[in-house]
């Protein structure tokens, strides 16, 4: 039961460790909005992971980046901004819609739907492929032939329980 609920406060305390004390601002509702801004960006490091979450060194740097240009009076909107400018759309881990993301939003489902067709072309082939009773040469047809021949007379192909019984 211990070692559950160490497993329950770690995981639930994970995100958390990534902010470090010396970065977190006096002021509660500013910080409250750092994080909520920080969690929206992407850890340009981590790729995959917000800069809140990140204890990558770049994403130490552009949360007190965040936090810095909050306490000079900059609204969320602007940071981000300030962000997107700097390092692109990218740097959002949801970017916008537009013609310059277009690559970001529609490459997985159109990756996901040719991998799909190709899936089904190829088994469709498959089934749809007669099975060649010829696939063998002329010479390897005459052996498996002396083989059946040996075999169906009774005589045994020389190894051990190589014939029936």
């Amino acid at each position: 039961m211990r070692a559950c609920l160490l497993a329950l406060l770690l995981a639930v305390s994970g995100p958390a460790l990534a902010v470090e004390p010396g970065e977190r601002l006096a002021d509660p509702a500013l910080e409250e909005r750092a994080r909520e801004l920080s969690k929206e960006l992407r850890c340009l490091v981590c790729q995959n992971q917000s800069i809140d979450d990140s204890n990558a060194p770049l994403a130490r740097d552009l949360r007190v980046l965040v936090r810095e240009r909050l306490a000079a009076g900059d609204g969320d909107a602007a940071v981000r901004d300030y962000l997107v400018a700097r390092y692109g759309d990218f740097v959002l881990l949801r970017p916008p819609m537009k013609p310059e993301t277009w690559a970001l939003w529609l490459a997985p489902p159109l990756l996901l739907l040719a991998g799909g067709a190709i899936a089904v072309l190829a088994f469709r082939r498959r089934r749809q492929r007669p099975v060649e009773a010829d696939a063998l040469s002329p010479v390897q047809r005459a052996r498996v032939d002396a083989l059946l021949a040996e075999d169906g007379d009774g005589r045994h192909s020389g190894h051990e329980g190589g014939g029936r019984p």
